[in-house]
Order: structure tokens, then C-alpha cells, then sequence
């Protein structure tokens, strides 16, 4: 009961902040706005109204909102390069030069994390910013960057376990802790190989997926938050869903995280038990009978009070954005892969779900119920998903992503 009653003072509250009288309505979208011209629309609403809000402070990279008011994070938490990558990608838009020089400026910030060695977190913060960067100006000093945290990541390999350590905290519950979002931090590995030759990355990248499919998901494909397994032989000690309702339940970003890290997987590897994971994971997610009609997923797939639960808009950003890739590698299901991803945008732009509080344009992601911080609540994280996945969605996601290789 209590709990309740906070959810329902949080949603009131981020729906004050995201809905204010002060600020502009969304625009009326019986269609939904074409790609280009929502990605213009926001890319113009950062420089005009979100951007001047904004002053440079190296301890408020923008993460959340509380109260009303946009709150900051440092760069050592693991969502610090989101929002410079949300810059650079609104700066791909139409080459603003206000855009370039704020996702110049925050990424400054995070690039020291370049060398921390105590977090797995360095796809997150250095490729989703000097990787967004790189890809849009081709300076080798961006690559430099995430190349170096490249190498830094791979000081968290284990090879008797076969996976990248994800947290290094409560080593009491779990001695080598492997998290499904660590799927996310591959891609940089990958890239390192791709860019530099040196095989090392490609390998740990392939066996961390390798050990993460053996043992994070469950026969009806959905997975596991936290494995943790026993350092000195591999040997698999628990099995924990961290951020869910339960332990055996199914933990909607999680999901997302499988779905979208395996495609990426698969992309570098053409490995077809990748790509397969990936299938399960998209028809495990979207023939669900506890998914919403407009797609976007409640937090836990197993929690118990839907439909009464928050909405996690980030689950649905990621899952959308992985789907657009998926859909290039799957002829046979592109179509409803597809259909799904597009449905989400859709069911995006719909005003229960906009936000007008800098520098955010998406309201209802949850971060952790059972933490109870961000359980109702605009996330830094989902609008870099959402605007890769709009991104994507211009010409099906085949051009885009031949852009980003």
C-alpha cells in the first residue's frame, strides 16, 4: 500500500514537470510526424528551449527529473555519456553548430572514464558519446577514445568464467557478477577489432555472448538479471533478477538489453545462435500477453498489479531501436519486426508519454522499482534510444546502420 501511494505521488509529480501550463502543448498527431521531421522538430526544440536551461556543470549531466527539476549526474555513473550522445545524434540531424559545441563540451566531462577500470560500464559512457562522435566526424581523436576504454574493459575478463565482470559491489551475493546489460558494452569491443586489427577484443567480446546465452536465459527465453559465478572456476553460483519483481520474472529492460545486444552479436559475428537468441528474445517480448496494446512493455512482465504498474518507456526505446537492425538480418520477419518497432514510435509520440522538462522529450521510464529511485520518471537512457531507434526507422534501418559500420 505504501508503495502504491508513493507511484502514484511520483507520477504526479513527473507529470507536472513533463506537462507544466508553462510550456508548449505537442503538437496533434492523429499521424504520426515522419521521422525527419520529428528528429528536425526535437533537434530545433534542444537548441531553442532545452540548451539555454542547461548550464555546463560537470556534476549535472543530465540523467533524470525529481521534484520538477532536471537532475544531473557525474560522469562516473554509468548514464553519463547519454546525454553528449544524445547531442551528437540531434546535431546529425541538420549540423547545427549549437549542437556540436554542447555535445563537445559534456563529453569533455566524461572522458576521463576512459581508464576506469572498476566498471563494465564504458560501452554506456564512452562509446554511446566519442563513438556517436566518431561516426559523425571521422576524428581520429574520438576514436582514440573509445579505443582506449576498449582496452580498459578488457582488464574485467575473466577467462576461466568466459565473461566480463559487470559490478564490483556486494561481492558478499555475488562474487563475479555478469549482468544482461553488459551485453550492451560489446559493441565497442567490436569496434575495436574492427578499427585496430587486434583480435583480442572480437574474442572476449564472442565469449562473453557465448557464456551469457549458456546460462542467462530461461526456457521460455526470457532472462536472468545477475548471474554470478565463481571466479576461480567458472562454475555458475546464482542466478538473480536485481531490478525485477522477482527473481523469476521477466525484468522488461533486461529483456531489451538481450534483444538488442545479440543482434549487435550477431552483426560482427554472423554466429547463427546469435542471431536466434535474438528471434526468441523479439517474439518472447511482443507476443506476450501481458504487453500493452501500444507496445510499450510495464516494467517487470510479471508484476503484480497490472495493469496498475509503471510503464518503462526505455524497455520499449531499446526494444524498438533493436528491431530495426533485426529486421535487416531476418527477411523472413522483417515485416512484423518492423510493424512493432514502428508501432512504438507511434504510440511515443502520443502526449501521455511526451515531456517538456530539459533536456527531456519522453516521460514513464522506470529505472528501479525495487530500489525505489526513478520508478516513474523521464531517463536520459531512453531518449538516446529513441532517437537511434527514429534514426533507424529512415529507410527501414538498412542505410542507417551501413552509416554507422
Amino acid at each position: 500500500m505504501k508503495k502504491s501511494l508513493l507511484l502514484s505521488l511520483i507520477v504526479m509529480l513527473v507529470l507536472g514537470a513533463c506537462q507544466s501550463p508553462a510550456t508548449p502543448p505537442a503538437v496533434s498527431n492523429t499521424e504520426p510526424m515522419p521521422a525527419h521531421e520529428r528528429l528536425s522538430a526535437l533537434a530545433q526544440r534542444m537548441v531553442e528551449d532545452y540548451l539555454p536551461q542547461l548550464p555546463l556543470d560537470s556534476l549535472q549531466i543530465p540523467r533524470t527529473v525529481e521534484h520538477g527539476k532536471m537532475q544531473g549526474t557525474a560522469s562516473k555513473s554509468w548514464t553519463s555519456g547519454f546525454f553528449p550522445g544524445v547531442l551528437w545524434q540531434l546535431y546529425d540531424v541538420g549540423r547545427q553548430d549549437e549542437l556540436k559545441e554542447a555535445a563537445l563540451n559534456w563529453q569533455a566531462f566524461v572522458e576521463k572514464e576512459k581508464l576506469d577500470s572498476t566498471t563494465h560500464d564504458l560501452g554506456f559512457k564512452l562509446y554511446c558519446s566519442f563513438g556517436q562522435a566518431w561516426r559523425i566526424t571521422g576524428e581520429e581523436r574520438f576514436k582514440q577514445i573509445f579505443l582506449t576504454a576498449a582496452q580498459t574493459l578488457c582488464t574485467r575478463y575473466n577467462p576461466t568464467v568466459g565473461a566480463l565482470r559487470s559490478w564490483d559491489h556486494h561481492e558478499d551475493l555475488w562474487p563475479f557478477p555478469v549482468i544482461i546489460d553488459n551485453m550492451m558494452n560489446l559493441e565497442m569491443l567490436y569496434e575495436a577489432t574492427r578499427l585496430t586489427g587486434d583480435s583480442s577484443f572480437y574474442n572476449i567480446a564472442t565469449q562473453h555472448a557465448e557464456t551469457t546465452l549458456k546460462n542467462h536465459f530461461r526456457d521460455d527465453n526470457s532472462s536472468y538479471h545477475v548471474v554470478s559465478y565463481d571466479p576461480l572456476t567458472g562454475e555458475v553460483l546464482k542466478k538473480n533478477t536485481h531490478q525485477g519483481y522477482r527473481h523469476e520474472s521477466a525484468w522488461s529492460r533486461g529483456q531489451a538489453w538481450g534483444l538488442y545486444g545479440y543482434t549487435v552479436a550477431y552483426r560482427y559475428t554472423k554466429q547463427p545462435e546469435f542471431l536466434a537468441q535474438a528471434q526468441k528474445i523479439a517474439n518472447f517480448i511482443f507476443t506476450h500477453p501481458r504487453l500493452p496494446d501500444d507496445l510499450i512493455p510495464y516494467w517487470d512482465f510479471d508484476a503484480p498489479n497490472i495493469p496498475d504498474e509503471p510503464r518503462d518507456v526505455s524497455a520499449a526505446a531499446v526494444a524498438a531501436s533493436g528491431l530495426f537492425e533485426l529486421s535487416t538480418y531476418d527477411q523472413e520477419n522483417a515485416a512484423r519486426y518492423l510493424d512493432w518497432a514502428n508501432h512504438i514510435l507511434a504510440s511515443l509520440e502520443k502526449e501521455e508519454y511526451q515531456c517538456y522538462t530539459a533536456p527531456f522529450f519522453l516521460q514513464h521510464s522506470v529505472g528501479s522499482i525495487p530500489g525505489e529511485f526513478e520508478m516513474d520518471a523521464p531517463i536520459i537512457y531512453a531518449e538516446y534510444y529513441y532517437l537511434e531507434a527514429l534514426r533507424r526507422s529512415q529507410g527501414q534501418a538498412k542505410e542507417q546502420l551501413n552509416n554507422e559500420k
